[in-house]
Formats: C-alpha cells, sequence, structure tokens
C-alpha cells in the first residue's frame, strides 16, 4: 500500500527529459525518505510538511552523508513534491525553498596528453583474426570518445545509418531524446572505417542495427565500454574523462563557450561553464611548474 500511495514510478515515468542514471538516483534517494517517512507513519505524500523534510534532511546529517549527497537529496525531495503539487497530490508543495548544504563542486578528470596518447595510439593488431576485429572496435569507441565529446550513452546508441564518415559527422540522440550533430575528427572516421570492414564477422546475418557491438553480437553497453578503459588505460579512467577531456581541450585551444555547449549538448549554458574553471585550473598549474618565477 505504501509505495502505491507515494507513486514514486509515476513521478519517475513524468522525468521524460532526463537520462536513465538521473531517473535511478531519484528513485533511490525517494525510496530511502519514504521507508524513513513509514516510521513516523507517514504513507503518502499529503500529511508531509516543511518541517518532517527538514527534520529528514538532519537525519541523513546524522548518518554521514557528504554535504554534496545531502544536497542532491534536497533536490529529489523539491522534484517530487513540486511534481505532486502541480499533479495535485498534496494541497501545497512543502519542499519550497528547501535547501541543504550545498557540496564542493569538483572538478571534472582530465586526462593529460601523454594518457591520451597512450589510450588512442594503436597497436600492432592481434595475429587472430576476431581479436583484430574487437582492437579495431575498441580504437573507434575510444576515438568517438574523446574526437566528438559523446556521453557513453550515445556512443552506445549509435546505429550504422547515423554516421556520414565522407562529411565527417555524426547524428546522436542525447539526454531529453534531443538529437544533434556533432563533428567526427579524421583520426575517429579512420578508426570506424576500419571497424567496418571486420564488423560483418562479428555481429552476422540480421544482427541489431547500432554500429557497436560486444563479444556476443549484443549492442555495446556502458559496462562494455569500461571495460575497454580497463584493458586500455594506463590507471583507472571512468569513459566519462574523455569527454570532460574533449571539453577542456577545446576551451584550452580558443573554442568559444557556446561552440563547445553546443557540441556536448548541454541544455544550460552554466553546465559547461565548469570547464571553463578546470581550463584555468590547467593553465595555473603549467605555469606554476614551468616558470622560473613562479
Amino acid at each position: 500500500m505504501g509505495p502505491v500511495a507515494w507513486e514514486i514510478d509515476a513521478f519517475v515515468r513524468s522525468l521524460t527529459a532526463v537520462g536513465d542514471a538521473t531517473r535511478d538516483a531519484y528513485r533511490s534517494d525517494l525510496r530511502r525518505f519514504t521507508t524513513w517517512a513509514g516510521r513516523l507513519d507517514l504513507d503518502g505524500p499529503a500529511p508531509v510538511d516543511r518541517r518532517v523534510l527538514r527534520r529528514y534532511l538532519a537525519y541523513l546529517s546524522s548518518c554521514g552523508l557528504s554535504a554534496r549527497t545531502m544536497a542532491r537529496h534536497a533536490s529529489s525531495l523539491r522534484r517530487y513534491f513540486g511534481w505532486a503539487a502541480r499533479t495535485g497530490r498534496v494541497p501545497a508543495d512543502p519542499s519550497a525553498e528547501l535547501s541543504a548544504p550545498r557540496g564542493e563542486a569538483r572538478l571534472p578528470e582530465v586526462l593529460r596528453h601523454d594518457q591520451l596518447a597512450h589510450l588512442l595510439d594503436r597497436p600492432g593488431e592481434e595475429a587472430d583474426r576476431r581479436e583484430v576485429a574487437f582492437r579495431r572496435r575498441d580504437d573507434a569507441v575510444l576515438e568517438l570518445l574523446y574526437g566528438s565529446g559523446l556521453r557513453v550513452s550515445e556512443l552506445c546508441g549509435i546505429e550504422v545509418g547515423a554516421l556520414d564518415l565522407d562529411r565527417g559527422r555524426l547524428a546522436v540522440w542525447g539526454k531529453g531524446a534531443k538529437e544533434r550533430v556533432v563533428p567526427v575528427s579524421e583520426p575517429a572516421v579512420a578508426a570506424v572505417r576500419a571497424w567496418a570492414e571486420v564488423r560483418p564477422e562479428v555481429v552476422g546475418v540480421g544482427g541489431p542495427p547500432v554500429l557497436f557491438t560486444n563479444r556476443r553480437g549484443r549492442p555495446l553497453t556502458p559496462r562494455d565500454v569500461r571495460r575497454i578503459l580497463d584493458r586500455r588505460a594506463p590507471a583507472p579512467t571512468h569513459p566519462h574523462a574523455l569527454r570532460h577531456s574533449f571539453a577542456t581541450h577545446l576551451l584550452d585551444g580558443g573554442a568559444d563557450l557556446r561552440v563547445v555547449q553546443e557540441l556536448l549538448g548541454h541544455e544550460d549554458l552554466a553546465t559547461t561553464q565548469i570547464y571553463t574553471h578546470v581550463s584555468r585550473e590547467r593553465l595555473r598549474r603549467v605555469h606554476t611548474e614551468t616558470h622560473p618565477r613562479a
């Protein structure tokens, strides 16, 4: 009865403009809240007031959660109760102006050029034909992640027909089911062409329409991409670091912030501005490490 009364699944289904990972985070945060609320005999959103929400945030703080994590929980509550108020499930939004301590923003990981060279410079191909195919697939995956700044979910969803290698561009579906066209670098074009030559041997007849598949001939997943990085990177590296590096290196090279925003598919320019901080940090570090009087 409790989960139905809270209607968390209905709320999550309403989040059409966010990715799967974000929806999962909202669901997890809200289930934690409703479990706690159940101990207070609250079986739905209607009796929840601002005092209850502040008491819950105090409880999270006593659990030792970081300020950043608490801020995320507060955001989940605001989003949920805002939806509940708009849809008539509560008479008023108790989360209005609800705040939690903001965590310090962590600068995204950016790979050095020597780290990128280790990842992207192709070693000699294996003698086994099947291993040659997967080496070429891995090359194409990494070149697209860095050369076009793709999200991993976008890369895994690329269909063969979305690529225009002759013109060096690619249509991808980003967050909120929004399509954008991104450029494909010359190294990425070459790597994708090399993979395309051997792809039929891996996928076979009647295989999935996606560009990249795993060793079982099924569409590549984010976990598969992480395994590729684990094999190729000299140190633990998250696939998203290639997207961060793409954006930061563009700004280092003088690219306009609005252009980078468009290439990344960010709806809000403020999301892209984090990379200006990264770029300044890099410049400051280079100056400190290389200037004789720094």
